[in-house]
């Protein structure tokens, strides 16, 4: 954790919270009421505030002082790696499960601008504290919510039922909002998307909002605020960076570099060109957004080479294209070698330098209007500062 982290009890991070402008007064007495210990579980893996990385495994029967510190602390906490298949001590392949860091937690809940008599359908119940806040504010039997993992549901219902919240909980597709429901005037989502379902809107009344992270295929990812109107379109701005694990069934299954390339043959036949973009002054995680909306189909993986050099290997996912750039430390020109029909350092780098042209716009000048969609057909598109200033897309959309 960082040192100027607050930890160790609620209300130092209440305070911290309070003076950022994460939590409003008006959701003070949900988080004076509803302790977020109350709700994690005794095996967590600790993050930290904006960086992908946990720490070892603590365990609360073990490590009670720790446990308690870490939970105190305004950081993400992943409590279930590999959809509860790995409990080891180090993290796991994949995150599956979290007590996302308060700062968000109460943005997102800000931004969702609940009313009261409001019904909510929340995506992704967890570990049970996100919904706990909701019944606080709204009362239990204005609150839905829905996991996909039936184990994690049964554990955050019996949290729900000590704390004194019944709150209707289903286990099924998060993607299907809750079926036999709709005219909810609020859903917020705890998982990442790459589309919002069309599930979502069809339940969501006109004039509700829908509160979700976003991001696209490449990296960056941030959460947008959509108002459904009468037609059933959603949408609106980003209000702020973010990080959430995938919903499963839009988990990023990608190819295996060898379906493009044998590294050991590299460069192999590829065309070779220079560029004076720097591979690291491309990744930040805005940079990767105005990227990944621009080229729906892209990403990359990175290959470490000596000491701080590596080379920033791109694809393409309909497997046609790939391509090199190498960064090594005080270099004002980079290598770039390009093989297949597309020339996807050329796209990513035409993609980066419109973001530049742009003025650098942060994730809050963005927004997504969408009527909702499968990864079949999204049916979305990104825009800059207004609905109708779209954003360039500069190949076909991912599947």
């Amino acid at each position: 954790m960082n040192q100027n982290t607050p930890s160790g009890s609620p209300e130092a991070v209440g305070r911290h919270l309070l003076r950022s402008g994460a939590l409003s007064s008006d959701w003070l007495a949900a988080y004076q009421a509803v302790p977020r210990d109350a709700f994690v579980p005794d095996a967590i893996w600790p993050g930290r505030a904006g960086g992908n990385h946990q720490g070892r495994r603590v365990l609360r029967s073990e490590e009670p002082e720790l446990w308690w510190d870490v939970v105190h602390s305004d950081v993400p906490i992943t409590t279930q790696w590999d959809d509860g298949t790995y409990d080891g001590s180090t993290p796991g392949r994949i995150a599956s499960s979290s007590s996302s860091m308060p700062t968000m937690v109460f943005s997102m809940l800000g931004a969702l601008d609940t009313q009261p008599g409001n019904r909510v359908l929340e995506i992704g119940t967890g570990n049970g504290w996100n919904t706990a806040l909701l019944c606080h504010r709204l009362g239990d039997k204005q609150v839905f919510s829905v996991e996909i993992d039936g184990g994690l549901a049964r554990e955050a219902e019996e949290r729900l039922r000590c704390a004194g919240y019944a709150p209707r909980i289903r286990t099924g597709d998060g993607a299907e909002g809750y079926p036999g429901q709709s005219a909810f005037d609020r859903v917020i989502a705890t998982c990442s998307a790459r589309y919002i379902p069309s599930q979502w809107i069809a339940q969501c009344r006109p004039s509700g909002v829908i509160v979700a992270p976003w991001g696209p295929v490449y990296g960056g990812e941030a959460v947008v605020r959509l108002t459904i109107d009468e037609r059933g379109v959603g949408s609106g701005s980003f209000v702020r960076s973010s990080a959430f694990m995938s919903m499963r069934d839009q988990r990023r299954t990608l190819p295996a570099t060898n379906k493009y390339v044998d590294m050991a043959d590299w460069p192999g036949g590829g065309r070779r060109s220079s560029t004076s973009v720097s591979p690291d002054g491309v990744g930040d995680w805005i940079h990767m957004f105005a990227i990944g909306v621009q080229v729906p189909d892209l990403f990359c993986r990175v290959q470490q080479l000596e000491g701080r050099s590596y080379r920033l290997w791109l694809f393409d996912t309909g497997i046609t294209s790939w391509a090199t750039a190498d960064y090594s430390d005080g270099r004002g020109s980079y290598g770039v070698v390009q093989q297949g029909p597309r020339s996807l350092w050329d796209e990513l780098e035409v993609s980066w330098l419109w973001w530049e042209k742009q003025g650098r716009p942060g994730f809050e000048r963005f927004g997504l209007t969408t009527r909702g969609g499968s990864k079949y057909t999204p049916n979305q598109r990104v825009w800059l500062d207004s609905p109708e200033n779209p954003v360039p897309v500069r190949a076909a959309h991912a599947d």
